[in-house]
């Protein structure tokens, strides 16, 4: 919901969206995921905000948002457009004009395709096992196993590209080769 009755919902209310920390309404009960991002200093810039609506498990893999998002730049650059106008500061927001960098966070199929090594996988799992909990247990941090293999390779990439905002995961994942993810996936959704 968004304006002067605005209540949270099924999502957290939108008045003064742009600009915000992630996960902070007061009241409204995040996903563990969203609380994750907010600890990792997501803030809803124009930027992020474009990239959750164009495909929200982009930025935040288990968002409460069920929701496949908008593909259209222009569609987007409307609905942005729109929530301006219940933001205490819209002056930095642009206005509803095709004029925002389209991106598509999308994985080329080849890459989803890709049949990981669960061997190579487990050989190069050391780094990952020193922070993550190979155990199942997702306190602090999240746990790595238990994903779907695609779901593990959209968020790996999603890190490799820049587009899930996390400093440590970012600079791993973009070391990693996509036969690398691809191995890892296999190896710690067999876990």
């Amino acid at each position: 919901m968004v304006g002067e009755d605005a209540k949270n919902r099924t999502g957290p209310q939108l008045n003064d969206l742009f600009g915000r920390p992630a996960g902070s309404v007061e009241g409204y009960k995040y996903s563990k995921d969203m609380m994750r991002a907010a600890s990792s200093g997501l803030i809803w810039d124009v930027e992020h905000i474009d990239m959750f609506i164009e495909k929200p498990k982009s930025l935040v893999f288990k968002t409460k948002m069920a929701f496949r998002g908008i593909k259209d730049p222009t569609e987007r650059a409307n609905l942005m457009a729109y929530l301006r106008q219940f933001s205490a500061s819209p002056s930095d927001i642009p206005e509803a004009e095709p004029t925002l960098v389209a991106r598509d966070p999308d994985i080329d199929p080849s890459i989803l395709a890709l049949e990981g090594d669960p061997e190579y996988g487990e050989y190069l799992s050391g780094e990952c096992v020193t922070c993550h909990q190979i155990d199942g247990e997702d306190e602090g941090i999240p746990s790595i196993t238990g994903w779907h293999i695609e779901d593990f390779v959209i968020a790996l990439h999603a890190y490799k590209t820049g587009y899930r905002p996390h400093q440590v995961m970012e600079t791993i994942a973009k070391r990693l080769s996509e036969e690398e993810i691809a191995g890892l996936a296999a190896y710690f959704t067999s876990k």
